[in-house]
């Protein structure tokens, strides 16, 4: 692992406590140090980056697949997370749940995770096991194992898994309906881990064509980061993942575009709820779009936690939201930024919408402070440097960067474009973007409730 000066954690820390003035000179002292790699690009199409780190004799693997549930079709949704699912259920040399035991069986770890716009599997592993996990990926890369049986019981694990996580939480749909009244036919529409009603018409078929379609090497971005030689690691790459073929269809990318939104959207919804929630959303740009910088700065002023401007005036100054958060959603497509309130009793949803409406328009009238901006850059240079002290996240970085950004310079290149963001930058992309002509208010009223 890159050892990282202690000076320049500390300076990060201290930040907090010198003066205005001083503090956009300090800023600049913290940049760390840029990471090391090579990347490149196998015969069969895998792209692969390597970026050796002798400090601690254990190497981490990152698999990104450029797939996630914006690739599924509509009636389709869900085949991106099942497959995460699927991929640990056995391929021509390894047995269901077999990968996961293999790997704990050195002292590693393992997992996987499904986005909207990639799928990741990863594993860590004491530095001598690099050409076990390598060979585990290339098997079910090559020869997953799909039979009827498998599917069958794996889709009921994944329909009691969206119960548990969606439709019986509190509040646990809210995502789901902000996207699906947000969009029109973009499939960020839908949710990641899918419908019922998709899941339970989805076919063996259907899912062996998706494995056929996406899971191919030219589809996968390979990173390794930790204790290996560069040469070595390049041949067990070559030996073991450089002989799956490359597959014998293009990646589609043929993904709907969201028309612009013309005029304000209102949406009055009931749900089973014990309070009314309100939604103030606007669409927005791409993650590594130029405007994306200053967007995620106006997220966290406004936002972030009970400091946040929407968390101050309407849980604590006013009183009329027992909660109240948001998020700029920037990934890979044209996106959202949402602010919600879950109203107060005996306050009316109609005033806790103009609050958060006003809370944006004074973020387009009047410039954010400069310690808030500061404040902010602070809280991105803490997150950059603390986000690459392990293998791990070193490897995150550096596949987001090659499958989202489509250029590797971005994972160290971003550090610098945050700290040089200006209180006119966030004031100039709110004024692009929180537009009324843009905005979609979004009212959830519990069941039995009209209006309030």
């Amino acid at each position: 692992m890159m050892v990282r000066p202690p000076r320049v954690l500390a300076a990060v820390f201290l930040l907090a406590a010198i003066p205005a003035i001083l503090v956009q000179q300090a800023s600049a002292a913290v940049r760390p140090p840029k990471l090391q790699y090579a990347i490149t690009t196998l015969p069969n199409g895998l792209t692969l980056v390597m970026s050796e780190d002798h400090s601690t004799p254990i190497v981490h693997l990152n698999l990104t697949y450029h797939v996630g549930s914006k690739n599924e079709k509509p009636g389709r949704t869900g085949f991106a997370h099942l497959f995460e699912h699927l991929m640990f259920k056995g391929s021509q040399n390894v047995m269901p749940e077999a990968h996961t035991s293999y790997v704990a069986s050195v002292g590693g770890q393992s997992n996987a995770y499904t986005t909207d716009d990639e799928t990741v599997f990863w594993e860590t592993v004491p530095s001598q096991y690099l050409p076990m996990i390598l060979w585990l990926e290339a098997d079910r890369m090559a020869t997953l194992r799909i039979d009827k049986d498998t599917f069958t019981n794996e889709r009921e694990v994944v329909k009691e898994e969206r119960r548990m996580r969606v439709d019986n939480q509190p509040y646990g749909r809210l995502n789901e309906i902000i996207y699906d009244q947000a969009f029109t036919v973009h499939p960020y529409k839908h949710a990641t881990i899918g419908s019922m009603e998709d899941l339970e018409a989805a076919s063996v078929e259907d899912v062996r064509d998706f494995y056929r379609t996406y899971y191919v090497p030219s589809n996968a971005t390979l990173v390794l980061v930790g204790d290996f030689d560069a040469a070595q690691a390049m041949q067990l790459v070559t030996q073991y993942i450089g002989r799956v073929p490359k597959g014998d269809r293009e990646v589609p990318r043929d993904i709907p575009k969201e028309p612009p939104q013309t005029k304000e959207k209102r949406v009055t919804l009931s749900q089973p709820w014990p309070l009314p929630a309100v939604v103030v959303a606007h669409h927005i740009t791409f993650d590594g779009n130029p405007d994306s910088y200053p967007l995620h700065i106006a997220a966290k002023v406004l936002s972030d936690g009970e400091s946040s401007r929407i968390y101050k005036k309407l849980v604590y100054e006013k009183q009329m939201a027992v909660a109240a958060f948001g998020s700029a959603n920037l990934i890979e497509d044209p996106n959202l930024f949402y602010a919600v309130a879950i109203v107060q009793p005996g306050h009316t949803t109609e005033e806790v919408a103009n609050t958060l409406i006003a809370e944006l328009e004074r973020l387009k009238t009047e410039p954010i402070s400069p310690r808030e901006l500061q404040r902010t850059k602070n809280q991105f240079a803490r997150d950059y440097i603390l986000g690459r002290e392990s293998n791990q996240q070193k490897a995150g970085v550096l596949a987001h960067a090659v499958v989202i950004h489509n250029d590797i310079k971005t994972a160290d290149g971003e550090f610098d474009i945050f700290q040089n963001i200006t209180v006119a930058d966030v004031q100039r992309v709110a004024r692009t973007y929180f537009t009324p002509e843009n905005r979609m208010v979004l009212t959830l009223m519990p069941n039995g409730k009209q209006g309030q």
